[in-house]
C-alpha cells in the first residue's frame, strides 16, 4: 500500500469519526424531543483495486423499527375510542344521579307511589292531591331534562366529530407535505431524519384520531388507510367532508363523512366514492360515531320507553275512574287511527252522563264484540250517540275521540263492562283513545297501536323511512329504506322488511300490541334496529312510523308530555272514584267521598307494564335498571381505557427503547469515535512523518 493510499484510509477514517461525532451531539441534543429517533452514520468499505483504501460515510440514518411503529399506530387508536366513550359515558352517567339519591330518577318514581299513598291515607285532601300530581309532573319534568341532556351530549358529540374531522384534514396534508419533502431527499441520497420525525409526529396524532393503517414505500412516502380499508393518502391526498346535519319528522340526520381528492393545498374536489359512516373506522372519531349513531339514541329510547310505560300504567288508573263531579266533556289524544279504520275492541264499555252530585241520567253499554269484527271507529261513535241519545254526543275527528254531555250541569263518565272488560292491545276503550289521561303526550302517542297485518299503513306513497341495523358494538350491519306505496297494509311492510337488507340477521314480526318486533339471528344477537330518517305521516294524524312501530322509542311523546293542566289547576278533577256500572237511572254512580282509586296509582307503578324489546318490568325496576345499565357502561368504558392506555404506552417504550436516546449510550459511543478520530490522527501523523523522512533521504 502506497503512502498516499495510507493516508488516505486515515483520512475517510477521521471524516467517519466526524460524522459519527456530529450524529452523538445531536442525538443527546435531542434526547427529550418527544417522537425523536437517534441517529446513527452509515459506513461502507471504500474498495479500490481489491483492495481497502478507507470508508465511505453515508448519510446519518434514523434507528427505527417499523413493526414498532406500526404497533404503536393500532394502539394508539384504541385508546383514542376508548378515551372518547369514557369521558362521554361517564357524563351519561352523571345525568342519572348516584344510586340511592333522593334527586335520582327512581327515587322520583318512588315518590310517586308514596304521595298516591300519603294521598290515600288523607282522604285525598286536595293538598295531597296536589303534592301527588306534583311528583308526577317533577318525574316527567326531570325525564325531559334527561333527554334533553342527552341530545345535547349527542350535538356536543357531533360537533366534535366536526373538529375532528378538521384536525385529520390538516394532518393529512401535512403528512403529505412531509412525503414530498422526504421523497426529494431520498432521491437526493440526502438523510431524511429531520421530515421522518416531524412525519412520525403527525402520524402518531393521526392515529388516535382514526385508526390506520401506515404503510412505507420505496421513495420513503408511507400510505395511509383507514381500518375499514378507505385509502386516505397515496400518490394524491385527499380530505374529510363533514356536512352540516339534517333533520326530519324531528329526528337529526347525520349524514356520512365523503372522502374526497383534494389539491396540495388541501382543498376537496371530487367525491372518491368512499364514506366514513361507522364506527368502524376506529379512534376517536369511531368512538364518537359509535355514541352519537347509538349508544346514546339507545339510552335516550330507553327513556322514552320509560316515559310510556309510565304515562301507560298511570293513564290505566285515570281512565278506569272518575272526577267528581265529572267533566262535561272527555276529550281524547290524537291517536293514529282514520273514522274508517278496523275499530279492533272486543268486550264491553259504559258510557254515562251523570250530574255533578253523581246521579245518573243516561248510560249505555256497547258490546263491540257484538259490533262485528268488520266494525269501524265510525260504527263505535254511532253506537255510543244512538246509545246516550241526546244526553250526550260523541264525535271523532283528526284521530281524536270526544263525547260532549248536552246539559252543562252534567258530565261523562266512561266505565269498563267488570265481566268483560273493552280490549285493544291490552289497554281498554277510554284508555285507548286517552279520554280520561292523568298524562297526555302532546304529538305522541300514548297506547299501544294494535295495528293487524291486514290494517293499511295510511301512509302516502313515496312517504319513507330509513332502518339501521347494528351490532352491540355499534357496527352497522345493515340498512334499509321503506318506501311507501298506496293501499299498502302493515302485513305488505312486514313482507318488505323480511326481503330486505335487514332479512340477513333476523326476522320481523307485528306483536300483539301492533308493535314491530325483531328477532335476531344468534350470530348477531343483541343487534338493534334503529330509524334515522322518517318522513311518514299515517293519514294526517302527525304520527310516524317510528311512533306507530314502537322503533322510534317514545322521545317525541315526551318532550310535549304533562300532567293534564285541568288537573294541575284544580285537584278534584283526579279521577279517583269509580263509576257504578250496575246503578240505575236516577240513583248515584259516583260518590264524592270515593277516592279508592288513589291507591291504584300506587299500586300500578310497582306492576309489572309490557315495554316490547325491553321486557315486562314495573317503572321503579326500569327506571333502576337505566341507572345500572349506565352506570356499567361507564365502568366498562373506564376499563377499557385504562387496559388500552397500558398496551400503548407498552407499545410506545418498546418503539422508544428501540428508537430512543439512551445517554450512556451515546456516552459510550462518543468514547469509541474519539479513540477512532485519535488512531486515525495517529496514522495521517505516522504516514506525514513518513512523507518527511522519505522527502529528507532524497534531498
Amino acid at each position: 500500500m502506497s503512502l498516499s493510499e495510507i493516508l488516505g484510509s486515515a483520512l475517510s477514517g477521521l471524516t467517519a469519526a466526524q460524522a459519527g461525532l456530529r450524529a452523538v451531539s445531536t442525538n443527546v441534543a435531542n434526547a427529550t424531543t418527544p417522537g425523536y429517533a437517534r441517529q446513527r452514520v452509515s459506513l461502507t468499505p471504500q474498495v479500490l483495486g481489491g483492495r481497502s483504501v478507507g470508508v465511505v460515510v453515508g448519510e446519518p440514518q434514523r434507528v427505527a423499527d417499523r413493526f414498532l411503529e406500526t404497533t404503536v399506530y393500532r394502539r394508539s387508536g384504541d385508546v383514542g375510542r376508548a378515551e372518547a366513550e369514557a369521558t362521554y359515558l361517564d357524563r351519561l352517567q352523571t345525568l342519572m344521579g348516584e344510586p340511592g339519591s333522593s334527586a335520582g330518577l327512581p327515587a322520583r318514581l318512588n315518590a310517586i307511589s308514596s304521595s298516591a299513598i300519603d294521598m290515600a291515607s288523607l282522604k285525598a285532601s286536595p293538598q295531597s292531591v296536589a303534592v301527588f300530581t306534583g311528583r308526577v309532573q317533577d318525574a316527567l319534568d326531570s325525564l325531559k331534562q334527561l333527554d334533553s341532556d342527552v341530545q345535547n351530549i349527542r350535538s356536543e358529540v357531533g360537533a366534535e366529530i366536526g373538529s375532528s374531522v378538521e384536525r385529520i384534514n390538516s394532518l393529512l396534508v401535512r403528512i403529505y407535505d412531509l412525503n414530498d419533502s422526504i421523497a426529494t431527499v431520498t432521491g437526493l441520497g440526502k438523510g431524511t431524519s429531520g421530515a421522518a420525525d416531524q412525519r412520525l409526529q403527525a402520524v402518531d396524532e393521526l392515529s388516535s384520531l382514526v385508526k390506520v393503517t401506515v404503510r412505507d414505500q420505496v421513495d420513503g412516502r408511507v400510505t395511509i388507510e383507514t381500518a375499514s380499508g378507505a385509502a386516505l393518502l397515496d400518490g394524491r391526498l385527499r380530505q374529510l367532508s363533514y356536512p352540516a346535519a339534517g333533520a326530519s319528522a324531528g329526528q337529526t340526520i347525520y349524514p356520512p363523512i365523503d372522502i374526497r381528492f383534494a389539491d396540495k393545498l388541501g382543498q376537496p374536489g371530487a367525491s372518491t366514492g368512499e364514506v366514513i359512516d361507522t364506527s368502524a373506522v376506529g379512534g376517536r372519531l369511531g368512538g364518537l360515531i359509535d355514541l352519537r349513531d347509538r349508544a346514546l339514541p339507545a339510552f335516550s329510547s330507553k327513556v322514552g320507553t320509560l316515559f310510556t310505560g309510565m304515562a301507560e300504567a298511570l293513564n290505566a288508573v285515570s281512565n278506569a275512574r272518575s272526577a267528581v263531579p265529572p267533566p262535561q266533556s272527555l276529550v281524547g289524544h290524537t291517536t293514529a287511527l282514520d273514522a274508517g279504520d278496523r275499530l279492533g275492541f272486543t268486550g264491553s264499555a259504559v258510557f254515562a252522563v251523570v250530574q255533578a252530585d253523581g246521579t245518573l241520567t243516561a248510560r249505555t253499554q256497547v258490546d263491540f264484540t257484538a259490533l262485528g269484527a268488520g266494525a269501524t271507529v265510525t260504527d263505535a261513535v254511532n253506537a255510543i250517540n244512538a246509545g246516550l241519545g241526546a244526553s250526550a254526543t260523541a264525535t271523532f275527528a283528526n284521530g281524536k275521540l270526544t263525547i260532549t254531555a248536552a246539559s252543562a250541569g252534567a258530565g261523562i263518565a266512561v266505565a269498563q263492562d267488570p265481566a268483560a272488560p273493552s280490549d285493544r292491545a291490552g289497554v281498554g276503550f277510554s284508555q285507548f283513545f286517552g279520554l280520561n289521561d292523568l298524562i297526555e303526550g302532546g304529538t305522541g302517542v300514548l297506547a299501544p297501536t294494535g295495528f293487524n297485518a291486514s290494517d293499511p299503513t295510511g301512509f302516502t306513497a313515496g312517504q319513507t323511512t330509513q332502518l339501521v341495523l347494528r351490532d352491540v358494538t355499534g357496527r352497522r350491519l345493515a340498512e334499509q329504506t321503506l318506501t311507501a306505496t298506496a293501499g299498502a297494509t302493515f302485513g305488505n311492510l312486514i313482507t318488505d322488511l323480511n326481503s330486505g337488507p335487514l332479512s340477513a340477521y333476523g326476522s320481523f314480526a307485528l306483536d300483539n300490541r301492533g308493535r314491530v318486533a325483531f328477532t335476531p339471528l344468534p350470530s348477531v344477537l343483541g343487534s338493534t334496529v334503529s330509524i334515522v330518517a322518517d318522513s311518514t305521516d299515517r293519514l294526517g294524524t302527525g304520527r310516524t312510523f317510528s311512533e306507530i312501530s314502537g322503533l322510534g322509542g317514545g322521545t317525541r311523546s315526551l318532550a310535549t308530555a304533562n300532567v293534564r293542566d285541568i288537573i294541575l289547576n284544580d285537584p278534584a278533577q283526579l279521577a279517583l272514584a269509580k263509576f257504578d256500572t250496575t246503578a240505575a237511572i236516577g240513583s248515584k254512580a259516583l260518590g264524592k267521598g270515593d277516592f279508592s282509586g288513589a291507591l291504584d296509582f300506587g299500586d300500578q307503578m310497582s306492576k309489572a307494564i309490557d315495554l316490547g324489546a325491553n321486557g315486562t318490568l314495573s317503572m321503579e325496576t326500569f327506571a333502576s335498571r337505566i341507572l345500572g345499565g349506565a352506570g356499567t357502561d361507564a365502568s366498562r368504558a373506564n376499563d377499557r381505557l385504562a387496559d388500552m392506555t397500558a398496551r400503548r404506552d407498552d407499545a410506545v417504550n418498546r418503539r422508544d427503547n428501540f428508537s430512543g436516546v439512551n445517554i450512556d449510550e451515546e456516552l459510550s459511543l462518543m468514547v469509541v469515535l474519539q479513540n477512532s478520530y485519535a488512531a486515525s490522527a495517529r496514522v495521517v501523523s505516522t504516514a506525514n512523518a513518513m512523507y518527511d523522512t522519505l522527502l529528507g533521504m532524497v534531498g
